[in-house]
């Protein structure tokens, strides 16, 4: 460490001297009950765990595989790893078990441990607080992020484990006061970055309240019973509690700000919640796992650019580029590239391809999308989702962002599948908000038929039971397509 770093480690260890008694973690369990985990038992926990994570020969550097549910464990076991300069790597548990096993052989972890774990973490509370010499990890954390292909991508953070305020900086402040300590809803599964972030608000002072499962009522009860001030949520989430019954009725003045992301919000949807909290407390965020840059805006700007992701914050720099990597200008697609100060790098585990890269050092992932003459970016699609059919690209989250505004259609999905006359044809699976009556296939079509260019609409819809959605509620779109066929 140089200077005034303070390692992960040590800050956790600081928290729990400055306020051993400030409940820090919340921790809300599917059922609705709650344990309070205070900051002194969250050090000594992870003290004591850290330990028998060393007798199982983890080391300074070494990777531990987490694959549990949100909860106390979970915190104790990334807080661990830290303070014996391990490398904590959370680990999609929602998926098949073929999936998980080939995410695991990827990752290669020093330490994996997974539900049959629990009781040995647990047992953990008896040993005594070993001696730890103060340590960085070389990597503050490691992030799953399989995309729609579903081929695993391990995203090791270049950053070292070094307590960063900008970390937990609330992104409001770009626009207005945020007060502090903040009380902080999780409602994704930490396997997701948004989520896990959230552990570096918890040592900067504020208090989460996390939810074991998502649960969209349960979540406005919350809001509600203990005052959240903000949280992260994608537009599924965000839908579904703003469908639940009763969301006018709950008390949401508490909420300082919500940050959206994840994909493009449906203009619906931020009116909805423009209406529900005052457009000045939404935030519409779009980064990406790698940390290459973020844009935002606030929902009161939004109504000025609806549709769009912000332009870019905290120094970052956005570019519209062709497949010969020149620039485009405002209104014409192509690949969306980020530069920021604040990008420290990142490394690959796997086979993943790696980032596109720019010789002056802007970076993409994929995302297509384009600049208005203002500089504001409109985020269309990954370029790996577009569905080319007759000829004509079509991205699916346009359709599913027109189609998601049908009464009758609770959530929506839209893939392409191999077709002899359109190549592939644009597909729409469809959940009904009334099993008992669905809409019918010719009203899904009509409906889209007067929202989309007549090439982007369905040319068939399949009704489903549910959306096949990961706990983070998003969707392997390659799976759904080799299910059916290709």
């Amino acid at each position: 460490m140089h200077g005034t770093e303070t390692s992960q480690a040590r800050r956790i260890a600081l928290l729990a001297k400055e306020r051993p008694d400030w409940p820090a973690y919340l921790h809300v369990r599917a059922d609705g009950t709650e344990e309070a985990v205070t900051c002194a038992r969250l050090d000594d926990r992870a003290g004591r765990l850290a330990g028998a994570f060393a007798e199982r020969g983890v080391g300074h550097g070494d990777l531990v595989g987490l694959g549990l549910r949100n909860s106390p464990r979970f915190a104790m076991s990334v807080f661990a790893a830290w303070k014996l300069g391990a490398v904590p790597v959370p680990v999609r548990w929602d998926v098949p078990d073929w999936e998980l096993e080939r995410l695991k052989r990827v990752i290669d972890p020093r330490l994996y441990l997974g539900p049959d774990d629990l009781d040995w973490i647990d047992a953990s509370a008896a040993r005594p607080v070993p001696e730890l010499p103060d340590v960085v990890s070389p990597h503050m954390q490691g992030i799953c992020s399989s995309g729609s292909t579903g081929t695993p991508k391990i995203i090791l953070s270049a950053a070292p484990a070094v307590h960063n305020p900008v970390l937990s900086t609330p992104m409001a402040e770009a626009w207005m006061p945020v007060p502090r300590p903040q009380t902080v809803l999780v409602l994704a599964p930490m396997y997701h970055v948004n989520a896990f972030a959230t552990l570096y608000s918890l040592v900067d002072g504020d208090r989460l309240v996390v939810m074991e499962k998502f649960d969209a009522a349960l979540a406005l009860e919350l809001i509600e019973r203990h005052r959240v001030t903000t949280f992260t949520a994608t537009p599924t989430m965000l839908q579904r509690m703003a469908d639940a019954p009763g969301a006018d009725d709950r008390d949401l003045s508490s909420l300082v700000w919500l940050q959206q992301g994840a994909a493009p919000m449906p203009p619906s949807l931020v009116h909805r919640w423009a209406e529900l909290i005052g457009p000045e407390r939404i935030v519409m965020a779009y980064g990406m796992t790698e940390a290459l840059g973020i844009t935002a805006l606030r929902g009161d700007e939004w109504m000025l650019h609806q549709g769009s992701v912000g332009r870019g914050l905290r120094g970052t720099e956005v570019r519209i580029l062709d497949a010969d990597g020149r620039d485009l200008p405002p209104g014409e697609l192509g690949e969306i590239f980020l530069r920021a100060p604040s990008y420290g790098g990142s490394t690959y585990l796997g086979q993943a391809p790696r980032l596109a890269e720019t010789p002056d050092g802007f970076r993409a992932v994929g995302d297509m999308g384009y600049l208005d003459g203002d500089g504001y970016l409109y985020l269309v699609d990954r370029r790996v989702d577009m569905i080319t059919s007759g000829g004509a690209n079509v991205f699916p989250a346009e359709v599913e962002a027109a189609l998601i505004d049908h009464p009758e259609i609770a959530d929506v999905v839209v893939i392409g599948l191999r077709d002899a006359e359109w190549g592939r044809r644009v597909h729409a699976l469809v959940q009904p908000a009334d099993p008992a009556a669905p809409p019918t296939a010719a009203e899904v079509v009509a409906y889209a038929k007067g929202r989309l260019a007549p090439y982007k609409v369905p040319k068939t819809v399949e009704l489903v039971d549910a959306i096949p959605r990961s706990a983070a509620t998003k969707v392997n779109r390659g799976r759904l397509v080799e299910a059916r066929g290709g």
